[in-house]
């Protein structure tokens, strides 16, 4: 079971973890004058991708942004060069940010959800699904089939946001899962964060990837509520459904696959009150259990990554149960970037290690194969840093 309640015990002195590490950015440096916003997967035989975001500034959109990744054959312990992940059309002011990487090994596809701003962000967007009205912030998702060496591009705007539903929402930067246990095993699935109009109605069902509402809409002023919920698509991306929402204050969120074929969502708190938000699904993202906040995660309200560390493991495995955890490890600032351990589904937490001592924003962490795992974060818009840690690298293996 997944407890709640608990009082945090003080945060111990905590080992440095120090591993292969390498920067991937540096403000000044390459394609754009900073860096923000990761995301990383492996997709097999030793190929590491990394995304994210090069900016004009350091602000959000819609300051000129747009996608870039670099790419290891050797497990993270080199890189190559920039690639453009989604080139920014400058004369248009069309601009890409907030990359998640969600790998199809099994359709030899790698899809990365992104936002899609022109002249307005997430903060005063309009709603609606024309991509070419300039004051509705989109959703897209790029699909390559040859290791993320060449895109297409395509909107899932409608899908990710109705107007009667949600003024605006964007895809939760990091990684996204791919099922693999039980009756939906294979289903893809993409954390996303809306502003929900109060009084909104729910959502009913879905017909050929397109989701359909109870047509209730909120009155002119009644407010928003800040909810997370998944889109998730059975046919290897070709249509994506969008799951209901659950929460309040479910701010950015990722997902982990537990060892039972259940999601654990775990949400930054759009309150900011010190600690995060979980929910769990049995249904593969299509409803969720709210669970609240959970005091075991000490955080600021910063975005955070959860994953399987042995994500082929069996259920009756032990290793099936362990997770894995990076944050900012404070209730008030963005410092002391963590890695946490489960051993037993989510239910309880043990931070084992500092990856960064100082100041970070967004991490993102994955498993590499046979216990290595690799992290990568960002420090203030001024650097992208990404280590791999062998399993002799963490205390108590």
């Amino acid at each position: 079971m997944i407890r709640l309640g608990h009082d945090p015990s003080p945060t111990p002195e905590l080992p440095v973890l120090t591993g292969a590490s390498t920067v991937l950015a540096r403000s000044g440096e390459g394609p754009w004058p900073r860096y923000r916003i990761v995301a990383l997967a492996d997709l097999g035989g030793g190929e590491l991708l990394a995304a994210f975001d090069g900016r004009e500034t350091g602000q959000d959109v819609p300051d000129p942004t747009g996608l870039v990744q670099r790419r290891s054959l050797d497990g993270g312990l080199t890189w190559e060069g920039f690639e453009t992940l989604r080139d920014v059309d400058r004369a248009g002011r069309h601009w890409y940010c907030d990359p998640s990487i969600v790998v199809d090994e099994a359709a030899g596809r790698v899809h990365v959800f992104h936002t899609h701003a022109k002249d307005r962000g997430v903060w005063d967007a309009a709603a609606g699904t024309d991509d070419a009205d300039r004051d509705v912030m989109g959703s897209a998702v790029s699909t390559s089939t040859d290791g993320g060496r060449t895109w297409t591009h395509r909107s899932v705007t409608a899908i990710a946001a109705p107007p009667a539903l949600i003024r605006t929402a964007f895809p939760t930067s990091g990684t996204g899962l791919r099922l693999r246990q039980g009756p939906r095993a294979g289903r893809l699935v993409q954390p996303y964060a809306g502003w929900f109009l109060a009084g909104a109605g729910a959502d009913t069902g879905t017909t050929d990837g397109e989701v359909t509402t109870d047509g209730e809409s909120a009155a002119d002023g009644a407010g928003e509520v800040v909810r997370s919920y998944v889109l998730w698509s059975d046919d290897h991306g070709e249509t994506w459904h969008r799951g209901e929402p659950v929460g309040e204050d479910m701010d950015e969120t990722t997902i982990v696959e537990l060892s039972d074929g259940r999601i654990l969502l775990n949400s930054r708190d759009h309150a900011r009150g010190g600690h995060r938000r979980i929910a769990l699904s049995s249904d593969g993202g299509e409803t969720w259990e709210d669970r609240g906040i959970d005091e075991q995660f000490v955080d600021p309200g910063n975005n955070a990554q959860l994953a399987r560390r042995f994500p082929e493991a069996q259920p009756g495995d032990p290793r099936a149960q362990e997770l894995l955890f990076t944050n900012s490890r404070d209730p008030y600032a963005r410092r002391l970037g963590t890695l946490s351990r489960s051993l037993d589904d989510g239910a309880t937490w043990e931070p084992v290690g500092l990856f960064e001592p100082g100041n970070l924003d967004y991490s993102v962490v994955q498993p590499l194969g046979g216990g290595a795992i690799g992290i990568l974060w960002e420090v203030e818009a001024r650097e992208i840093r990404f280590t791999r840690l062998e399993a002799e690298d963490l205390p108590g293996e």
